[in-house]
C-alpha cells in the first residue's frame, strides 16, 4: 500500500480509502491510485487482515448435518436456508456452508471457519461439532435442537404437534403405521414395533414421543404400533420403506414425519389409505392430505438473526394443524 501511495503521489490513507471508503476520495485521485495499483500488481487490502482489524469477518457459517447436496435437494432445508439467506442479504453478510457428515475433521472445520456466528441444522445429541461451536465463543442457533448452554434452539413444540395430528389420524385407524425419520446417524431402515423414543436425533425423538402419546391416549398400546424408519428423508425412500413394510403390516393410515414421506406412502399404497405429513407444503395441498404447518423459512430467519448478533433469543416457532 505504501508503494502504491508513492507511485500515485498520495498518502497511504488515501490508498486505503480508495478501496474501503471510495466516497471519501475524489474521482480523479481514485483513478490515479487504481492506475498505480494496476501497474504495481496490487489488488487491494487483504480481506483476512481487514477482518482482523475490524474484529469480524462479515460471514455467517451454516453447519449442515448432511452432505451439501442435501441443502439443495430437500425442500425443507432449502426453505430454511432461504430464511438464513434473507438475513444475510439484508445485513450485507456472507454465507459459508460447512458440511457436518460425522467425519473426524468436522470439529476442526468448524473451529477454523472464518465466520462471526453459526447457524446449525439439527444434529444428534453429543455431536462433537456442538462442542466445537461452543468453544469458539461466537453466537450460535440450531434448528430443531439439541440445545446446549451456549447454542439456542429454534423449534416449534414438535411433541405437541405430533400428538395433535396423530390423534386426528388415529380416530379412524384400524391398522396405523408411523413413517419416521432416521433414529440416528447409522440410518438403519426397517420396521420397529413400539420402539424406544429416546433416539439421538431430537426432531425424530420429539415427534416419535408425540405419536406415542396419541397412540396411548387413543387406548392403543405403543408396543403394538408399527414404526417404519427410512434411511434418508426423501419421497423415494418413503415409497420404498412403506412397500417393504407391507411384509409385516397392512396399514390403512400412515402418519408420516414429513410431506415428502407421506407422498412416498401414497406412491406405495395408493389412494385407498389415509396419510398425514408435516410442513404443509405445496405437496400436501396438491395431494390433499393433512399436515402440520410450520415455517422453516421463519426458523431460518430467527437462527440467522441470533447468529448475527441481531437478537438474543428467538420468538416462539409457531405450528398449526391443517386437516384435509
Amino acid at each position: 500500500m505504501r508503494q502504491v501511495a508513492i507511485e500515485a503521489g498520495v498518502a497511504p490513507m488515501t490508498v486505503s480509502y480508495t478501496y474501503t471508503r471510495p466516497d471519501r476520495v475524489a474521482i480523479s485521485t481514485r483513478a490515479r491510485v487504481l492506475d498505480a495499483a494496476k501497474r504495481l500488481g496490487y489488488i487491494g487490502p487483504d480481506p483476512v487482515a481487514r477482518s482482523l482489524r475490524r474484529g469480524s469477518t462479515g460471514n455467517l457459517g451454516v453447519i449442515l448435518g448432511e452432505h451439501l447436496s442435501y441443502a439443495f435437494d430437500d425442500p425443507q432445508a432449502s426453505r430454511f436456508l432461504a430464511g438464513v439467506s434473507q438475513v444475510c442479504v439484508q445485513n450485507q453478510l456472507g454465507l459459508v456452508l460447512i458440511p457436518n457428515s460425522g467425519d473426524l475433521d468436522d470439529a476442526d472445520r468448524v473451529r477454523e471457519a472464518a465466520v462471526d456466528g453459526f447457524v446449525i441444522w439439527t444434529t444428534v445429541d453429543g455431536d462433537p461439532v456442538l462442542e466445537a461451536v461452543a468453544e469458539t465463543g461466537r453466537p450460535a442457533a440450531i434448528q430443531g435442537g439439541p440445545a446446549t448452554a451456549s447454542i439456542i434452539a429454534v423449534s416449534p413444540n414438535d411433541r405437541e404437534a405430533a400428538r395433535a395430528i396423530a390423534l386426528q389420524m388415529l380416530a379412524t385407524a384400524t391398522s396405523p403405521l408411523v413413517l419416521s425419520f432416521p433414529f440416528d446417524r447409522d440410518r438403519q431402515p426397517g420396521v420397529f414395533w413400539g420402539p424406544e423414543t429416546t433416539v439421538p436425533y431430537p426432531v425424530t425423538r420429539s415427534r416419535l414421543t408425540g405419536f406415542r402419546d396419541a397412540v396411548e391416549e387413543s387406548g392403543r398400546r405403543w408396543q403394538d404400533t408399527a414404526v417404519c424408519v427410512v434411511a434418508r428423508h426423501s419421497r423415494n425412500d418413503g415409497q420404498k420403506a412403506v412397500a417393504s413394510a407391507q411384509k409385516e403390516v397392512n396399514p390403512d393410515v400412515v402418519i408420516a414425519m414429513s410431506d415428502q414421506l407421506a407422498a412416498g406412502a401414497l406412491d406405495a399404497l395408493g389412494s385407498s389409505i389415509t396419510v398425514s405429513g408435516w410442513d404443509d407444503s405445496e405437496l400436501a395441498s396438491s395431494l390433499g392430505f393433512a399436515s402440520i404447518r410450520q415455517s422453516l423459512f421463519d426458523q431460518g430467519v430467527a437462527c440467522a438473526r441470533i447468529a448475527a448478533g441481531l437478537e438474543a433469543t428467538p420468538g416462539s416457532a409457531a405450528w398449526s394443524l391443517t386437516m384435509r
